[in-house]
């Protein structure tokens, strides 16, 4: 029993970064086997479908962003400071060699079906992104929590976007991703 864990495992953190460096559609099933060493008849036994280990693949990521949320809020006293303390840990990633955008954007670019599971997981990933950022504005006393969180989600999105595009290259604009956040967050409710 303890090698089908292992095997499912490994199974799964070879999709990941296969689908998280080089895209889901271009990640085959053939692939997966190939790069983890494991047949294709354990990782159908494992994940009946390409789609299940996508969805898998999501499902973790969602759980990695609000640990990884959480961790840098932890510290923070204020919701304002948690935010700035969200975009200054953003910053970091999104400039590394580890950051090939966002799991979520990913997904949709590639399958902007709004029926296909990924996609409605992506969303449903960012509308409580959008939410907490909403809740950590009003807390922080914006005079307009809807219109900063907005603009938050948007900066954020933006970052994982050049991230994407620029990888970790001098040129990438998410350079000023934490001033621009403080900027904002000052603007909406004051220094």
């Amino acid at each position: 029993m303890k090698k089908a864990s292992t095997s499912k495992d490994k199974l799964f953190e070879t999709a990941a970064r296969l689908f998280y460096q080089h895209g889901y559609r271009a990640t085959g099933v053939d692939t997966i086997a190939a790069e983890s060493r494991i047949g294709k008849m354990t990782l159908y036994r494992h994940f009946p479908s390409k789609d299940d280990l996508i969805v898998a693949f999501l499902q973790q990521s969602d759980e990695d962003f609000w640990g990884h949320f959480e961790l840098n809020a932890d510290d923070a006293s204020t919701a304002r400071s948690k935010l700035l303390a969200f975009f200054d840990s953003l910053q970091a990633y999104v400039l590394s060699p580890d950051c090939h955008g966002c799991p979520f954007l990913n997904i949709v670019t590639e399958f902007p079906e709004a029926d296909y599971a990924g996609h409605q997981m992506a969303v449903e990933h960012k509308q409580e992104v959008l939410g907490r950022f909403a809740q950590l504005a009003q807390e922080a006393g914006a005079r307009q929590p809807t219109e900063l969180a907005n603009a938050l989600f948007l900066l954020m999105d933006g970052a994982y976007m050049a991230a994407r595009m620029f990888g970790n290259s001098e040129s990438n604009p998410a350079v000023d991703l934490a001033e621009a956040a403080r900027q904002l967050i000052d603007a909406h409710c004051g220094a």
